[in-house]
Formats: structure tokens, sequence, C-alpha cells
């Protein structure tokens, strides 16, 4: 049994059904104002705790609000953010990380010194660090998740940059004539860029997850929002009584993180892209 259950996970037909998934996870949030049957923030105490229901198909909170409502919202805001600090950080780490494989000398030591010494602490402790510094709400989170994660990126491609400059093609393009920004761009990033699905795919979940942790925590998104991490903060009061309150974004999440890592695993296989941990 659990040999065949491997031997599922393992094999290609789970790229193709994790890219459905998402695809249809996706279309949910870009659509979630045109196919909610409620508004996620409408406040009627006259329907709080209600049972499923016509009118609420995953029933209400304990202010009345729609749950599948708060739910389908909730997907833009964690599937959207994710994608804004993946790809702002990947820009960062992108720059940094070529410019300082590529320039070697004492600019190559100091920014990795950096990103090492940033990399030395748990990426959570820092960017709670940071959103204690800046004040909480989600666009403090972004920012401090953004400053944190670059060095993770940086640290890749300097390392894929340092193998292509030994390569005969950069040698003969410095032969040739080429300047050191056509260098890099026409033969250093092109050669870069093709781990970057792999790699978004691989990082996604850990982007959501850390979304949905600060705003568990009352650092990041905040009420009346609707966000996965926000609503299992607002329904562990409930645990006893309306348990749903929580299992609802909290197998929201795990949805979206298992079909992400599932995804990236299948990729890193195919095209031998290792993740950060």
């Amino acid at each position: 049994m659990i040999t065949s259950i491997r031997t599922i996970f393992k094999s290609q037909k789970v790229i193709p059904i994790c890219s459905i998934i998402l695809g249809i996870l996706f279309i949910i949030a870009i659509l979630a104002p045109w196919i909610t049957p409620n508004d996620p923030i409408a406040v009627n105490l006259a329907y709080k705790l209600q049972p499923p229901s016509w009118d609420f198909p995953l029933g209400t909170d304990h202010l009345g609000r729609c749950n599948l409502s708060r739910i389908l919202y909730g997907a833009r805001i964690s599937l959207g953010f994710a994608i804004l600090i993946f790809i702002s950080s990947l820009a960062i780490g992108l720059i940094i990380g070529t410019f300082s494989g590529y320039k070697g000398g004492w600019i190559d030591h100091i920014l990795m010194r950096f990103c090492d010494g940033v990399m030395a602490f748990p990426s959570l402790i820092l960017v709670l660090g940071l959103v204690g510094i800046f004040g909480p709400g989600l666009s403090q989170v972004i920012l401090a998740l953004m400053l944190v994660q670059w060095v993770y990126y940086a640290r890749m491609f300097r390392g894929m940059v340092l193998s292509l400059k030994e390569q005969n093609f950069i040698s003969a393009a410095k032969i040739s004539g080429s300047s050191q920004w056509k260098i890099i761009k026409n033969h250093i990033i092109p050669n870069v860029l093709p781990p970057l699905v792999v790699m978004g795919t691989l990082e996604m979940g850990w982007a959501i997850m850390d979304i949905s942790a600060m705003s568990f925590l009352g650092l990041g998104v905040q009420s009346p929002t609707p966000e996965w991490g926000a609503m299992i903060h607002e329904g562990k009061s409930y645990i006893r009584t309306n348990p749903e309150l929580m299992l609802y974004p909290g197998l929201s999440i795990m949805l979206v993180i298992v079909t992400f890592n599932l995804l990236g695993e299948a990729l890193s296989e195919r095209y031998g892209v290792k993740r950060r941990f």
C-alpha cells in the first residue's frame, strides 16, 4: 500500500493534477467578488453561528458573517500577496545574486557575509522582529517577508552565476568584446531564469504559511478583512462549540500548501532544482 502511494506521488501525473487544482484556486480567487453568496464583512448577529444552509453553505461565524464568502475572499489575499512576495523577493535576489557572483572580490564577500548573517536566524523570528519595528499590518508583513526572503534567492543565483562564469560561452563572449552588462543580460540571466518556475512552486507554500501565521498572531491582516490565518485566530475562541470556524480556513491553507509542495517536488525531481530547506 505504501509503495503504491509513493508511486502515485512520484509519477508525472502529479504535475498536471496539481496545476489544474491551483488553476481552479486562482480562478476562484480572481472571481471571488462575483461568486461569493454573501458580503464577507457584513455583520448580522441575528444569524451568528448558523449551521450550513442554502443561504450560508458553510454556516456563519460568531458575527453572523458567511464562512464560505470569507474563505473565497481570503484566497485573494493569501494567494495574491504570496505571489507579490515571491516576485519581489526573487527580483531583489536575482539582481544582487547575479551582480555579486559575476563581480566577485570584496563586493561578493560583503554581500554574501550579510546573507549568511540573515540566514543564521530562523526566518520567522526575523520577520517577527521586523514587524515589531514596522508595526502590525498586512503591508508591514509583506515588506518584512520580502526583506528576509530575498537572501535565499541571492545565494542560489550567486551559485549559478559562479558556475556559469567558468563556461566556454562566457569566455567566448568576453573575447568577442562584449561588455559586462551585455554578458549578464544575454548569457547569465537567461541561464538562471529557467529554475524560476520550480522555485516559485517550492516557495509559494512558505509565503502563504508565513502570511497566515502573521495574521494568526494578530500582526498581519486586521479585522474585518477576511484572511485564512486571521479567520483561524477569530475562531479559536469557539474551538469547543464550533470547531468548523477553524477547520474551514485550516483546510484551505493545507490544500494550497500541499498542492504547491507536491507540484514543487515533482518539478524539482524532473529539473534537478533543490529547495532551500
